[in-house]
């Protein structure tokens, strides 16, 4: 039905179609390329209208949350999204006309896309500014939530932020994980998983879970930088955790193989002197840190 309708040359029923590729890419696991091909194109076409009614912004967010769905190991030419996806996002930037949830699939279809095209770095960092929009984003979302209530007790525009922020941590792990270029807006992003796990912690474990197993990971990662993570607040969202009354072993282990990668990364001398300079203070203000925050008596209490 998809194929014939997009065939047409006269009376095509454009609303129709959409509807067609929303309902295949949702509900298939796999795609020919011939089919993904017409559906990326529909939907991004649908999801180019600058007109910002209600009804409007509903269906663009629909079209974009469908094509955040799809499976990031699709190999897509980037000739086939990349021209519209970023006119999409860089027209939000500049006039704010999508909601939040459809922003954020935005930005998910683009990164779950690092897979097959390593040259999308560039401009998902420096063009774009993911880690900017990505932070602002997250902290806002943080922001308007009562964290105080359970989510069986939140209203139904609360559940939607709180499924937002969820949705923003998993792609803000993926960008990290297939991202290997360097700028200074990695610092906004580690200081707002740190931000939405001091939020989290008291009552939305698998939100708090997911932040420290982030900050975990990003800790070994080569080009984040061990001066990153003190200047987000990593290091005080794990020794908080560590705190904790009611800690759980999968937290502790989370929260020591931090603690490990940042140790090993402290502990590697370079032949760059001014490197090895930087890394000595570094390792300085680490532990400065970890002592005023009492890590010793954390570990021996343990």
């Amino acid at each position: 039905m998809i194929v014939e309708e997009d065939k047409k040359k006269e009376k095509k029923n454009e609303n129709f179609l959409v509807d067609l590729c929303e309902c295949h890419l949702l509900l298939k696991n796999r795609s020919s390329y011939e089919l993904l091909s017409i559906c990326i194109h529909c939907l991004l076409k649908a999801a180019s209208v600058k007109e910002e009614s209600e009804e409007n912004q509903k269906e663009v967010e629909i079209a974009l949350l469908t094509l955040s769905h799809i499976d990031r190991y699709y190999f897509i030419r980037q000739e086939l999204y990349l021209k519209e996806i970023t006119e999409i996002i860089k027209n939000h930037q500049e006039h704010r006309n999508l909601t939040q949830l459809a922003y954020q699939s935005a930005w998910e279809f683009l990164i779950n896309r690092f897979n097959t095209n390593k040259f999308l770095e560039d401009t998902v960092s420096n063009e774009l500014h993911f880690g900017r929009e990505a932070a602002r984003e997250l902290e806002e979302l943080t922001r308007n939530v009562n964290w105080k209530k359970k989510e069986e007790e939140m209203s139904k525009e609360e559940a939607k932020e709180v499924l937002i922020i969820k949705r923003w941590i998993e792609t803000i792990v993926i960008y990290f994980f297939r991202c290997e270029l360097w700028n200074e807006e990695l610092v906004e992003l580690i200081r707002s998983i740190s931000y939405v796990y001091l939020a989290a912690k008291d009552d939305y474990s698998i939100i708090s879970y997911r932040c420290i197993y982030f900050l975990r990971n990003a800790a070994k990662l080569r080009f984040v930088r061990v001066e990153d993570l003190l200047k987000g607040g990593a290091v005080e969202a794990v020794l908080e955790e560590m705190q904790r009354p009611t800690l759980k072993k999968v937290m502790t282990n989370e929260c020591c193989q931090f603690f490990m990668n940042v140790s090993n990364r402290l502990n590697e001398k370079t032949v760059n002197k001014m490197e090895e300079v930087n890394r000595k203070a570094t390792k300085r203000k680490v532990y400065e840190k970890l002592e005023e925050e009492g890590y010793e008596d954390i570990i021996v209490s343990f």
